[in-house]
């Protein structure tokens, strides 16, 4: 089943297009990871998928419907993010105590035991939390919601490393647990990709990719050789990213449409083939340059 459906969504401000035909689907009861530099327009999608926004132009549907300003979108998805507004005259303890009035699946205990587990104080409020312990607090509300559809929009921001292992390992026990559809935004892939089934990238405000996490470890392969033979090598063929490195060495990151035998021929030749993690393809994808910053000193 489709819980999302995106089709030629455009979000304009102030002339700016920040969602840009944008088209998606998401299924049902799959962790997606969204995945884009900053003002590539995830924030804006997410906003628009919750219902906070309406688009410009285009057509979403969120559990079948149009999620602007709709109840059934909001009673069924919960949007954690770092300005998430909460009473200031509620105590943390309080607020866990009134979530099972907006959440019908909301899970208390769970509330309760992650709350005790990260010491929070029961007379805090939210208002008076660092930034790192604000994110843990909306993290323990995202997971302790249940809610069939779940947005984290870079929901580790401020935590530390211990912190957000914590948080990625409660989020998959709870998934396995009580499956939904979440959404996963976040700049540290290389710590959330064992946690993906999809991920969705996103660049200028359109759709670059969208694909199994297996399929995107397989999408790229890395080259390194002498700069005459690369260059050579690599005419024809589609180049994600390319720098110039040390002792006449060049080093390209290519579309892996590769046979055993090419690659054999490859390594023939007397070029190096490297892995390319996922972490480093994304940064390559949604560059604006084949090359790296060295690129910006080089006059030639």
């Amino acid at each position: 089943m489709t819980i999302i459906e995106c089709s030629g969504l455009t979000k304009v401000f102030g002339g700016a297009k920040a969602l840009n035909n944008f088209s998606c689907e998401i299924k049902e009861n799959t962790i997606t990871g969204l995945i884009g530099r900053n003002g590539a327009g995830k924030t804006t999608l997410l906003k628009i998928i919750a219902g906070y926004h309406e688009q410009t132009s285009g057509e979403i549907k969120v559990f079948s419907e149009e999620p602007f300003n709709n109840l059934t979108v909001s009673a069924n998805t919960i949007f954690v993010h770092d300005q998430l507004n909460l009473p200031t005259a509620l105590t943390l303890q309080e607020i866990l105590e009134v979530m099972g009035n907006f959440y019908k699946n909301w899970d208390r205990e769970l509330g309760q035991r992650l709350f005790d587990y990260f010491s929070f104080h029961p007379l805090q409020y939210h208002n008076g939390l660092s930034k790192g312990m604000k994110s843990t607090f909306n993290m323990i509300l995202g997971l302790a919601a249940r809610t069939p559809l779940t947005i984290f929009d870079e929901p580790t921001t401020g935590m530390d490393a211990a912190v957000r292992k914590d948080f990625y390992r409660a989020l998959l026990k709870d998934y396995i647990a009580y499956p939904r559809t979440i959404i996963l935004s976040s700049h540290h892939l290389d710590e959330i990709e064992d946690l993906l089934e999809d991920i969705l990238v996103v660049k200028q405000g359109r759709e670059l990719l969208h694909m199994p996490m297996a399929d995107l470890r397989e999408y790229a392969i890395g080259f390194e050789g002498k700069a005459a033979l690369m260059k050579e090598w690599m005419k024809d063929r589609e180049i994600i990213f390319s720098k110039t490195g040390a002792f006449d060495q060049i080093y390209a990151v290519v579309s892996n449409d590769f046979t055993e035998t090419e690659l054999q021929q490859v390594k023939l030749a007397g070029i190096n083939i490297l892995p390319v993690s996922s972490s480093d393809l994304c940064v390559y994808l949604t560059s604006k340059m084949k090359g790296g910053i060295d690129d910006v000193f080089n006059k030639g």
